[in-house]
């Protein structure tokens, strides 16, 4: 498989950027990183070969911590970094101290330093942060990128107004813009009038369409053909000059060039277009500023026109942190063309990476959990008919039962997340992978398939086990009274080890579930082993399973599958 196509790593992406991505290939760069804001899914993880990954967020209780790590990495920052690097994050920890914000800190600014080097000199970065942190990571972006390339920062009202006690309410998250050098992509991007909006301004309307009045003269006098005087019309009089809007496109000039042109010319033809609105009352005419005409308001640092995904939204896909896909639209547009490379290294659902697609850019994706490399191949799928090593592919996941038994090694639930993958069956218990234990809430199951099969529309359930321990014929027991518990339909048993001929039995007995919608029996509970679905194997089971929200399918403004390097 090539090392050039679009890419999904999992990992720590602070060990992707330095070991794959190469010095400035990369276009633009968003992160939304997790914002030490002591919520529930902030966390620290372990990656494969034990070291701890200090990378990425997912559903649970816990947050950035000072320990042997962090120090390690400042130790780094402040001897081997840059000079301004070393200075702020020195300055940084005199003032913060060592508690979970420096800690939080320290690793933020290893990573943007590589971010900083795999950008191309034209290249933008964005970095999503909340208003707790974002005062200092604005003191680590200017120290690594310059402070000559801050560009923006961007407001995004994030909520609804709600009652908070003592303060103002908190509804808004912090975008910043930085490029690599002053010479970066800028697109100019337009947003769309409110209806009010038209309703107040546009409120005008002839056979040519809706217009406003905007100005034909700007304030101050001028001694040139601007001040003079055109129809009977002399704006001196009242201190100001004649201000000439552009001509419209395809207009005979008759061999000029415009800027030859004197403004009682630009205003004569104005005037042969129609679009000079003269006044029943008064003499000084004014510009007809049709909407059709009208591309919008320019890009502005405060978005308030994106709210953020309703709870029942199609969009919504049960990502903790998912943004909406119009704001990434949005920045992927001003900051980026086709064809170029986007890089999120904190991609999560993958927003980011559905975006580039739908906009006809490449990608790279870096996840720390195995649960959200998952949620993005099913949306990559759903969304864009995209097939892992067909139209992408994916790095760092096990590929075969040495790799799967180092991983359950290493961490049984991110082996556990990975294995319900295979099957694409959603982790249970509380928030998707949290870690409650087969005696929490969870009831013995790992994961579920949700699936209709029949024109009741009543939906049916499909338990999943895990083990990648020693499994025995009592497992299966077990799973089979708690799916007739449950009064699921059907159930499955994953296991790294081999399955016994006694498991087998006992499986047997459970009989079969019949789709009535279908007309066909399947096995009502079946074991697979991770070197089966390793080689392909699948569920046997009704072909209409529904297992996390599935994203809506999107038209791609233009398929792009080039090499990235």
């Amino acid at each position: 498989m090539s090392a050039k196509q679009n890419t999904l790593y999992y990992g720590d992406n602070l060990d992707i950027l330095r070991e794959h991505i190469p010095r400035e290939s990369v276009d633009l760069i968003y992160l939304d990183p997790p914002f030490n804001s002591n919520r529930n899914y902030n966390v620290l993880f372990k990656d494969e070969s034990g070291k701890e990954a200090e990378a990425q967020i997912t559903a649970f209780k816990d947050t950035w911590h000072w320990n042997e790590n962090a120090e390690k990495t400042y130790s780094t920052l402040v001897t081997e970094g840059s000079h301004q690097v070393s200075r702020v994050i020195g300055a940084l920890h005199d003032f913060i101290g060592t508690n979970q914000m420096m800690a939080y800190l320290v690793m933020m600014a290893a990573r943007l330093v590589e971010l900083h080097r795999v950008l191309k000199p034209t290249g933008s970065l964005y970095l999503h942060c909340d208003p707790a942190a974002s005062h200092y990571l604005k003191i680590v972006l200017d120290a690594i990128f310059g402070v000559e390339n801050y560009r923006s920062e961007v407001v995004w009202k994030r909520t609804s107004g709600h009652n908070s006690a003592k303060r103002w309410g908190p509804v808004h998250d912090i975008i910043f813009f930085y490029s690599k050098t002053a010479t970066y992509c800028w697109n100019a991007v337009y947003e769309s009038y409110s209806e009010s909006y038209l309703k107040t301004f546009y409120k005008f309307e002839d056979e040519t369409g809706r217009y406003r009045l905007s100005d034909l003269t700007g304030a101050g006098t001028r001694t040139g053909d601007s001040g003079q005087t055109w129809r009977d019309i002399n704006p001196t009089t009242v201190g100001r000059h004649w201000a000439v809007p552009k001509l419209p496109d395809g207009v005979d000039l008759k061999g000029k060039e415009e800027s030859s042109l004197t403004c009682q010319e630009k205003l004569d033809i104005l005037d042969s277009l129609g679009v000079i609105h003269w006044p029943q009352r008064g003499k000084v005419p004014q510009y007809k500023r049709y909407l059709n005409a009208d591309k919008g308001t320019p890009l502005q640092d405060t978005v308030s026109d994106i709210p953020p995904i309703a709870t029942h939204a199609a969009e919504r896909l049960g990502y903790p942190t998912q943004k909406p896909l119009a704001l990434l639209e949005r920045i992927l547009r001003a900051s980026s063309n086709e064809g170029d490379v986007v890089l999120d290294p904190f991609c999560g659902c993958g927003t980011t990476i559905a975006a580039a697609q739908k906009l006809g850019r490449r990608w790279i994706g870096i996840d720390i959990t195995h649960l959200a490399i998952a949620l993005q191949k099913y949306r990559l799928k759903d969304a864009f008919n995209l097939e892992e090593k067909k139209n992408y592919q994916v790095v760092g996941e096990p590929e075969d039962i040495g790799s799967a038994r180092q991983l359950a090694l290493d961490d049984r639930y991110q082996f556990q997340w990975w294995a319900l993958s295979l099957i694409k069956a959603r982790p249970l218990g509380g928030d998707a992978g949290s870690k409650q234990g087969k005696k929490g809430s969870d009831k013995g199951i790992d994961g579920v398939i949700t699936f209709i099969d029949d024109n009741s529309g009543k939906p049916k359930r499909l338990l999943v086990q895990v083990k990648s321990g020693k499994v025995k014929s009592g497992d299966i027991r077990d799973l089979k009274g708690t799916i007739e518990r449950e009064k699921a339909a059907m159930g499955v048993f994953i296991t790294l080890e081999n399955a016994t001929k006694d498991m087998k039995t006992e499986a047997a007995t459970a009989g079969f579930y019949q789709s009535e919608g279908w007309g066909k029996d399947y096995p009502r509970l079946q074991i697979l082993t991770i070197e089966e679905l390793l080689n392909g194997a699948e569920v046997k089971m009704p072909p209409s399973a529904k297992t996390f929200k599935q994203a809506e399918r999107e038209a791609e403004t233009k398929s792009n599958q080039d090499k990235l390097f």
